[in-house]
């Protein structure tokens, strides 16, 4: 096979790939939630360390202050392809149905979560508990307007 037919046959499955529906990504609808469901596990495990070093529950550690935003940072872009229609619900924690009809606010709220985060990252980097208390309020805030909205 030639270069030029390698990089054209590379550059049609990247581009396949890329012009998914996302609802494709996943066989079932229970796939997206599973998928959802854990990265926000994660992601909400690494917040936590973070919210106890900024609310004096354990002492400040700069250095895992650092890399536990970076995990955040990077989990936060994770689930919001796994908001397909059908896995929504009425029991607690699912998303509420409000968030097809609205998508256009969901996905700016989603949004304003991950500056925020990359916000706290930032703070995280200066080795300052002051500003990552600050920016842990901030990043916490969005999270809590999202699931006031749209989660049951």
């Amino acid at each position: 096979m030639s270069m030029t037919r390698l990089w054209t046959a590379l550059a049609l499955v990247a581009a396949a790939g890329v012009s998914l529906p996302a609802a494709a990504q996943f066989a079932k609808p229970e796939d997206a939630v599973k998928y959802r469901k854990g990265a926000y596990q994660v992601m909400a495990a690494h917040f936590g360390r973070i919210g106890a070093m900024a609310q004096g529950k354990v002492p400040f550690d700069a250095a895992a202050a650092a890399a536990n935003a970076d995990l955040v940072v990077t989990m936060s872009k994770l689930p919001f392809t796994a908001f397909v229609e059908g896995t929504s619900g009425t029991d607690k924690g699912s998303p509420k149905a409000s968030i097809w009809t609205e998508r256009a606010k969901f996905d700016e709220a989603a949004k304003k979560m991950q500056d925020e985060v990359v916000k706290l990252q930032a703070a995280a980097k200066t080795g300052n508990a002051e500003q990552v208390k600050t920016a842990f309020g901030a990043a916490a805030g969005t999270c809590k307007n999202c699931h006031d909205t749209y989660r049951n």
